[in-house]
């Protein structure tokens, strides 16, 4: 399972939303003159939007057309303009979630996802420094964490290494599920090679999602 790299960001507002809707309509792209009569602006405030959305990386130019004089130039969206749109993941999420739980329970639907967060835990793993501590694969944890969607830091706090989330991206699907949080203790665990507590949570009525690292020889009952 590959570990996504980036999250998803916010559309831009006004004319350019209007002008990325008329290019998601469009897959092949449009032209600027096509995008001036969609959008009844001049074909320079065309311009002068697509100049920008290009410096954001969220529209290209594509193919071009012979027009018996200079070829007409389209643009397209990026992969990431076009996942700028929302997407309605949390209910498709939470259907899968029933499916698993109507399959075998609360205790099936634990370890189902427990499994699933250890498999994305062993990819995010080749991601992480090989020759650092666990302070640096903890930091680093705490990074991919921000770029899927959580507002985490890695700090310490009682002498324990800890990741601190002050927002879920599970969080309506966990008040609904608590099992929701094996998957991050599993993924967590697996790509640090710690034993993850979780010492606060959100939907529990914490403050903040906080886990601590613990190390193995802690885990298996040891110092």
């Amino acid at each position: 399972m590959n570990v996504p790299m980036t999250t998803t960001s916010e559309l831009p507002s006004g004319t350019q939303q209007l002008l990325m809707r008329a290019l998601l309509h469009h897959k092949y792209g449009l032209t600027v003159q096509a995008l001036a009569e969609a959008l009844d602006i001049s074909r320079n405030a065309v311009r002068q939007h697509l100049t920008a959305l290009e410096r954001d990386g969220l529209v290209v130019k594509g193919g071009t057309r012979p027009s018996g004089g200079r070829p007409e130039q389209f643009y397209v969206l990026t992969e990431d303009g076009s996942e700028r749109f929302p997407r309605q993941y949390s209910w498709f999420s939470e259907l899968l979630l029933q499916t698993l739980q109507a399959e075998g329970g609360g205790a099936c639907l634990d370890e189902k996802l427990a499994e699933l967060g250890r498999t994305v835990g062993h990819s995010l793993k080749t991601r992480l420094p090989s020759g650092g501590g666990a302070d640096e694969r903890i930091a680093a944890i705490a990074e991919f964490m921000q770029e899927i969607g959580y507002d985490a830091v890695a700090k310490t706090a009682h002498s324990e290494r800890q990741i601190e989330a002050h927002n879920c991206v599970f969080h309506k699907l966990a008040a609904k599920c608590p099992e929701v949080c094996s998957f991050d203790l599993a993924l967590l665990s697996a790509s640090s090679g710690c034993r993850v507590e979780h010492r606060s949570c959100m939907v529990r009525g914490g403050d903040a999602c906080r886990f601590s690292f613990l190390p193995e020889k802690t885990a298996a009952g040891g110092e």
